[in-house]
């Protein structure tokens, strides 16, 4: 058999042509999902899918997969990702996974090898959850964990719906959901964290996907002057989110690692210096890899914010914004990503995922792992946000072995013509 060759710099201008789809100043891209930039973007990539004679399908939530076939007919061995992209984004978050999945194929084609089992790339609709919350959208309504009547109508940062959005671009598709369970689903991602290059390691054979809750806060108290309002007086809004900001820290540090917790929005109304907060809304995101002890952190954090309204005299109301358990990748996919990236000479660690990723959603449904890369300083969700070439290469050498082995590799003598 002919080894599958990829071509480094075929699947880099390929990265760098999507790139400039919402270029950002300085570098980075903002696709928010269902944007005028999304849509452009999945024009380009649709048409690369279809320079490889790939057949094509898009479903209802705007899912889009590309199928090449096998000379066998079954569930297809599938990789995939987004394309979709928070506000400043880099290059490689998401679109690697698509875009390497393309290079897999594409090197299948120049090597004229044909696979018992179909082989597909496929790339689905708002896994940032960044205009549309929450995020994995696409993916999990495919695979049944979202309901799509509820995806829908989900209203976005800027008022519109997901639905009218599908509409305008034109990518609500035909295909109903659970469309397409694969045999197996791979996705090749940066890792978006420091441990990789801390570590000075080449791939990540990541073991599955910690457990994410995202809330929102809304804390409401009285407007009142702030020179002639004593403190024991007050209902101060503002007070009270800064209480459980802190909260969220001393979470994070009482429970120690894996636990995280970020504040990744805090707006305090009216905004004036000279004035008692009335109002505000805050966002809350937990994780952890143990789903009991991310319910007691969401349990002690609404405690909490409950205890420190009522002791400024507010109120506050909980919305949750998403929810998913932690997730077990298959551990036999698991062992032979660990054992093709040692059998290429590379060091290897395996990982849990602190961020989320569309591969959680494929998890329940069949066999599911994912490849890390490293990511230079940790940096992702930044526009400076990069892995170096050499790096890629060795993650998609690694998602190569694996797709050859999942789909298996037909000889010359039974090949059809």
């Amino acid at each position: 058999m002919t080894q599958p060759a990829i071509i480094p710099d075929r699947l880099m201008a390929r990265i760098f042509m999507l790139g400039k789809v919402g270029a950002l100043e300085g570098g980075g891209v903002c696709r928010l999902a269902l944007s005028d930039e999304d849509w452009a973007g999945r024009d380009l990539v649709c048409n690369w899918m279809k320079e490889l004679d790939l057949e094509l399908m898009t479903d209802v939530i705007g899912n889009t997969w590309a199928i090449r076939k096998g000379i066998e007919s079954g569930p297809p061995v599938m990789m995939g990702s987004h394309i979709d992209s928070v506000a400043t984004g880099g290059l490689y978050d998401g679109a690697l996974g698509v875009l390497a999945g393309l290079e897999v194929i594409e090197a299948l084609n120049d090597a004229g090898i044909q696979t018992r089992r179909p082989v597909a790339i496929g790339f689905f609709t708002n896994e940032e959850g960044a205009r549309f919350a929450p995020d994995m959208m696409g993916s999990g309504v495919a695979q049944g964990a979202l309901d799509l009547d509820e995806m829908l109508a989900v209203t976005g940062i800027d008022g519109k719906t997901v639905g009218s959005e599908l509409s305008r671009i034109g990518y609500a598709g035909a295909a109903p959901v659970k469309a397409i369970t694969p045999h197996c689903f791979l996705e090749i991602h940066v890792e978006q964290g420091p441990v990789l290059e801390t570590e000075n390691t080449a791939i990540g054979a990541v073991t599955g996907v910690q457990g994410i809750s995202w809330s929102e806060y809304v804390i409401e108290g009285t407007s009142n002057h702030a020179g002639t309002t004593p403190i024991s007086m007050r209902n101060d809004a503002g007070l009270v989110a800064a209480q459980i900001a802190c909260e969220t820290r001393a979470i994070a540090d009482e429970f120690g690692p894996p636990q995280v917790s970020t504040v990744g929005m805090l707006d305090v109304s009216p905004g004036l210096v000279n004035v008692v907060p009335e109002r505000a809304v805050m966002t809350v995101d937990l994780r952890n890899t143990d789903d009991s002890l991310l319910k007691q952190a969401e349990m002690r954090l609404n405690q909490a914010a409950e205890e420190f309204a009522k002791a400024q005299g507010c109120s506050v109301t909980r919305r949750c914004l998403a929810r998913f358990a932690p997730v077990e990748f298959d551990s036999a996919l698991v062992d032979m990503i660990a054992d093709e990236a040692a059998a290429l000479g590379h060091s290897v660690k395996k990982m849990p995922s602190g961020a989320g990723h569309d591969a959680q959603m494929f998890a329940p449904s069949c066999p599911t792992a994912m490849i890390f890369v490293p990511s230079q300083g940790g940096l992702s969700h930044n526009i400076r946000e990069y892995t170096a070439p050499a790096e890629i290469l060795a993650g998609v050498d690694v998602l190569m072995r694996v797709v050859l082995n999942q789909a298996g590799v037909v000889p010359r003598t039974e090949q059809k013509p």
